[in-house]
């Protein structure tokens, strides 16, 4: 009686503490967006990237190059991939198209489609391609061929940055005239997802040969979406293909699969053989309506925040160095925010495409980035289809959870110089892997550590509340220096906080960031009382 006395306290006081943390996040909500619209107000003369815009006679903050190209050719992309959907489509239908038919149609499509992106440059992305293509089939079976995969497909994705992309003129004078046809878009850009790509084929292919471990009737026992007769990702993706699919036509298609080719998401290649096989069947129309439509309302929500809230201008055009330390967290909380809908928007438009044209790619951007507390749930939920990748074809082959410790710095190493060859993306990498540390320590001791009671229950969420006020704030630092302000900032950024009109500044983000979390557990009580 007195265990069930004391849960009922303790739900009782989760019912009681609700109403005061909404009212704290709506209050802090308030107070940030009218100083965001007064900052954005009293500086906009100074930033760099505003153009006029067509809201209330606002100018509109387009300084991230990136969301800038991707809005500016939205009109282009929805006709191309409107056209390459329906011919994709109507050709399975009438002629009852499987994977090799489909990857004929594929390639025609997407090769039209690379031509325009990368002109004559088409020829090194088919050339490396091919030569990893050779490798894969001549050494897979071989005790060296994890090393030789690797080796090849890194000295690539480096030499392609350090040479940018080559020159024609590099294999001949009498091959310069190429130079002059290279198309409207870098292809050793796009060649960092054709290279995740081309290690995803060569160890599916790999595993084929030996045997996967995947426990299929295990799996289903425990998805719901497999009991229902469909197939999840995590089905598709585990399941070898049959030995037909690892052809060259399917190999090419799959790496230059235009609705995936420029962003992603990244899927991997026994899920991609399989669907052009079989179209999903997760997603009816319907479904994929009322994905679209949402899509709509996100981009319309970054619409908003462009044209009245110019958090990126401030990064871009430095001005923020010159503000307090309240405005300073601001601007780089906005722009955090920023950032993650802008990824969120180019994601889903591109997944979308690809589920029109039946194959189903996993959710990038499954929960909101106010929706954290910790590393390891946030990289799950940034880029998550890269995040199953790195799971999948490196963290478990390094040892997965028995080198736990080891495995995060290597993973984040990569994850930076896939990213680009810059310090300051390295910095976010250790910085990230540093953060780590403690957070799987304290996870393993909590793991150890068995709550026997209703009062250690209590306890424990607090302080799992408070770590997660360190955790977000030193996200919030990692993804600054990795994307904003570089290494060279840090100095800067600590100055700013640990002085006397920052230290006031930093413990309220902490209480902030404390009602944070213990909001982030009432969302999670509810999901699992729903389920």
């Amino acid at each position: 009686m007195a265990i069930r006395s004391n849960n009922k306290n303790v739900v009782s006081w989760k019912r009681r503490e609700l109403p005061f943390l909404v009212l704290y996040a709506i209050a802090f909500y308030v107070i940030i967006i009218r100083r965001s619209l007064q900052l954005s107000h009293d500086h906009y003369s100074k930033l760099y990237g505003l153009r006029p815009g067509f809201l209330a006679n606002r100018l509109n903050d387009v300084s991230d190059a990136q969301w800038r190209n991707f809005r500016g050719n939205l009109p282009i992309l929805t006709f191309v991939f409107g056209i390459f959907a329906l011919t994709a489509n109507i050709m399975r239908a009438c002629f009852g198209l499987k994977a090799r038919g489909m990857s004929y149609i594929w390639l025609f499509l997407s090769s039209a489609y690379l031509v325009y992106l990368h002109g004559a440059c088409i020829i090194f992305v088919m050339a490396i391609a091919s030569l990893n293509y050779l490798l894969v089939k001549i050494f897979a079976r071989t005790k060296y061929f994890l090393p030789l995969l690797w080796i090849f497909n890194i000295f690539f994705l480096i030499c392609n940055r350090v040479y940018d992309g080559y020159s024609f003129s590099m294999f001949g004078a009498h091959w310069q005239y190429l130079d002059n046809f290279r198309g409207t878009f870098r292809w050793q850009i796009c060649f960092n997802f054709v290279i995740l790509r081309m290690v995803s084929f060569g160890y599916d292919y790999r595993w084929s040969i030996l045997g996967s471990h995947f426990n299929h009737e295990k799996h289903v026992e425990h998805c719901y979406i497999c009991k229902s007769g469909k197939a999840c990702y995590q089905f598709l993706q585990g399941k070898s293909v049959t030995s037909d699919k690892f052809s060259l036509s399917i190999y090419l298609c799959y790496l230059v699969y235009a609705p995936l080719y420029i962003a992603g998401p990244i899927i991997s290649f026994n899920a991609f053989a399989s669907q052009l096989e079989a179209p999903q069947r997760n997603y009816s129309v319907k479904d994929m309506a009322l994905y679209g439509i949402r899509w709509l309302y996100s981009l319309f929500l970054m619409e908003l925040m462009t044209h009245l809230l110019y958090y990126n201008a401030f990064a871009i055009s430095g001005i923020w160095r010159q503000l307090s330390p309240m405005d300073v967290f601001i601007i780089g909380y906005g722009v955090l925010n920023f950032m993650w809908l802008k990824f969120f928007l180019i994601w889903r438009y591109f997944r979308l495409w690809s589920l029109i044209c039946g194959v189903e790619a996993p959710e990038n951007m499954p929960k909101c980035i106010n929706n954290c507390y910790n590393l390891e749930s946030f990289w799950k939920n940034w880029h998550a289809s890269f995040n199953k990748w790195l799971v999948r074809y490196m963290y478990i082959p390094l040892g997965g959870s028995q080198r736990k410790l080891l495995n995060v710095w290597v993973v984040f190493t990569f994850v930076a110089l896939w990213h680009d060859l810059e310090w300051k993306l390295l910095s976010w990498a250790w910085l990230t892997c540093l953060f780590f540390v403690p957070e799987l320590i304290l996870k393993s001791a909590a793991n150890a550590f068995k709550i026997e009671s209703a009062l250690g229950e209590l306890f424990f969420r607090e302080v799992s509340a408070l770590a997660g006020s360190v955790t977000i704030t030193c996200l919030m630092v990692a993804n600054l220096v990795g994307f904003v302000i570089g290494p060279s900032g840090i100095n800067w950024l600590i100055s700013r906080f640990l002085g006397r009109e920052g230290l006031p500044v930093l413990l309220g983000l902490f209480v902030t960031f404390y009602v944070g979390t213990k909001l982030m557990f009432h969302i999670e009580d509810a999901k699992r009382r729903a389920h």
